[in-house]
């Protein structure tokens, strides 16, 4: 299978790395990581959220609102994936460790 060209973008390569590594993140957080405006970064996370790959979740905090967002089980299995089909596009590691 090629590799997933949802995730390959790279605003959503990097929201799909920050939630990797976080159990959930919250959107100015996302909007940080990605340097993207808040428009274009809602934008990532709709199609990754369409894609079945994030939840999201919406909640107020002392009467402030807090969207949170994590990696599905189908998410983390498509990024691993992808992590998998970009390693093996690369010479085994002794070969790059000797560069």
């Amino acid at each position: 299978m090629p590799i997933d060209p949802l995730i390959h973008a790279p605003v959503r390569l990097e929201i799909m790395s920050a939630l990797a590594v976080n159990e959930q993140a919250e959107f100015t957080f996302l909007r940080k990581v990605t340097g993207t405006t808040d428009g274009n970064l809602a934008t990532h996370l709709r199609r990754l959220e369409e894609a079945g790959y994030v939840e999201v979740e919406k909640r107020f905090v002392k009467r402030r609102p807090q969207t949170l967002y994590r990696l599905t089980e189908t998410g983390r299995a498509a990024f691993d994936h992808y992590l998998d089909e970009l390693e093996a596009l690369l010479p085994p590691r002794e070969r790059r460790e000797k560069s």
